[in-house]
């Protein structure tokens, strides 16, 4: 029934936001400071012929607006039950899943020729993401202080009676405001258990369909020892049968893993445990992002690099490109391209440089490398001869902001968690192209490119990308 409830609960409030979303579009394509140049607009079809185009385009948009918006909302989670989720996580991801839908409206109008203001998308995510986030801030407080009162609860059986067990009630009594009231605990003497918990308030396994039938019972949290995995199937048949929600603590498998997202595995459901977890919604916007800052960055660049390339022709002899196998997400190899700035025999003569090198670990940096070509130490002091990589970012084997990418035999030489840095997409630029790129020495780079994985989001590629141009124009910390 609650879980009945919720969903009808939330789909009214899709269908209210709908509503208001198209009533904002309303208004604002209605106020002169977003009018765009007169265009002629074709009348939309479905619509009165007495209607006048203006007013039949402005309907259609706003009704794509009513029920597009909502559904990429609901596609990010903005819409579902948050009842343990901390307030700042819930704002981010409203936050992106407004941004989201600004850009995919963006998109549809562009496609389209709609004619409408460019800053319509961007002003109507704000004010959505103003709206919202006030409203959901006060039924977010309104609903802890009910909680705090005993109103608004969830009765909740835990499986398990020794410390796990004790840990989880003690953690469901240290945040009344989720609102959950434990009935009991289910064990049996028959798993040679040894409890924490008073023998009073343990069920044996035989009583839990008793139990199902006199309680209340909402959700049924499993937080046994490893020894007790047989007894699961059991617990989990008879939660299935009357419609009782089952919820796994991870750490059943000895150590806190990440947050699982599910899946199948031909007809058996899976849970992956993904050492990073990124939103599979804000990677698709990140490569849409690198799509289209990929293909703007490549027509800008293409007249610089062909200027560059004359510069290395009449400098020097040896091809104008260098390519080089580089290993990308999960160690998977490609050929990265970038202008030629060193002498054709570099590679050969970097064995009898290694005694010169100024960074620990396996990369290998001299800041005054005597393969460097006059001319190609003017294109890497301003990052020039990285602009054909926007070619690797429009193929997917690179994205516009992430850990560069390595050498395959700089891999070989990583140690524990550096190799984590390959388990996104390498990127043009990054936490360390911004920090000093040279001035910073191999340990600290690692930890940058790891901070920059743990913490990802659009927000911060946005940031490093911002903090890049002055980095690149001004030639701070270059080669």
């Amino acid at each position: 029934m609650l879980r009945e409830n919720r969903t009808t609960l939330w789909y009214g409030w899709m269908a209210a936001f709908g509503i208001l979303a198209g009533a904002c579009f309303w208004f604002l394509t209605g106020q002169p400071a977003f009018q765009p140049s007169p265009v002629p607009t074709p009348k939309a079809s479905g619509l009165p012929a007495w209607l006048p185009s203006e007013i039949s385009s402005r309907f259609s948009l706003a009704l794509i607006v009513s029920i597009g918006w909502p559904i990429l909302l609901r596609s990010t989670g903005v819409f579902r039950s948050q009842r343990r989720e901390p307030l700042q996580s819930q704002l981010t991801r409203m936050a992106a899943g407004h941004s989201l839908a600004a850009a995919v409206f963006s998109a549809v109008a562009f496609t389209i020729s709609a004619p409408i203001s460019n800053l319509i998308p961007i002003t109507l995510a704000a004010v959505l993401f103003t709206t919202q986030a006030i409203l959901h801030i006060l039924v977010f407080a309104a609903l802890h202080r009910i909680r705090r009162k005993g109103q608004n609860s969830r009765n909740i059986v835990i499986l398990g009676s020794g410390p796990r067990a004790l840990t989880a009630e003690q953690t469901i009594s240290a945040h009344p405001e989720w609102g959950y009231q434990v009935l009991g605990f289910l064990d049996d003497e028959s798993t040679g258990f040894q409890p924490v918990i008073r023998k009073e308030r343990i069920y044996n396994f035989e009583d839990f369909p008793e139990l199902v039938r006199s309680e209340v019972i909402d959700e049924v949290l499993i937080a046994c020892p490893r020894s007790m995995i047989g007894e699961l199937d059991y617990v989990v048949g008879v939660c299935m049968t009357v419609g009782i929600e089952v919820t796994m603590l991870t750490d059943l498998f000895g150590e806190q893993l990440p947050p699982a997202r599910s899946g199948a595995f031909g007809d058996v459901n899976t849970l992956c445990f993904a050492p990073v977890h990124h939103s599979p919604t804000q990677l698709a916007a990140k490569r849409a992002l690198d799509l289209i800052g990929g293909s703007i960055g490549l027509a800008i660049a293409l007249p610089v690099v062909a200027l560059a390339a004359l510069f290395i022709r009449l400098s020097s002899r040896g091809p104008i490109f260098f390519k080089q196998t580089r290993s990308g997400r999960n160690g998977r190899a490609f050929e990265m391209v970038k202008l030629r700035t060193m002498v054709p025999d570099a590679e050969s003569l970097k064995e009898g440089l290694q005694g010169l090198n100024e960074l620990d670990g396996p990369v290998f940096k001299i800041t005054n490398d005597p393969r460097i070509t006059p001319v190609g130490r003017v294109l890497r002091k301003f990052s020039i001869d990285e602009l054909p990589q926007f070619w690797n970012v429009l193929r997917g084997e690179m994205s516009l902001v992430g850990p560069r990418p390595p050498t395959p035999d700089e891999v070989l030489q990583y140690t524990g968690s550096e190799r984590r840095r390959l388990s996104m997409r390498p990127g043009l630029t990054c936490l360390w192209q911004v920090s000093g790129r040279n001035a910073v020495g191999f340990e600290d780079w690692m930890k940058l490119d790891l901070e920059y994985i743990d913490d990802w989001s659009l927000l911060n590629d946005a940031q490093i990308l911002a903090r890049t141009i002055p980095a690149v124009f001004l030639g701070r910390g270059a080669a």
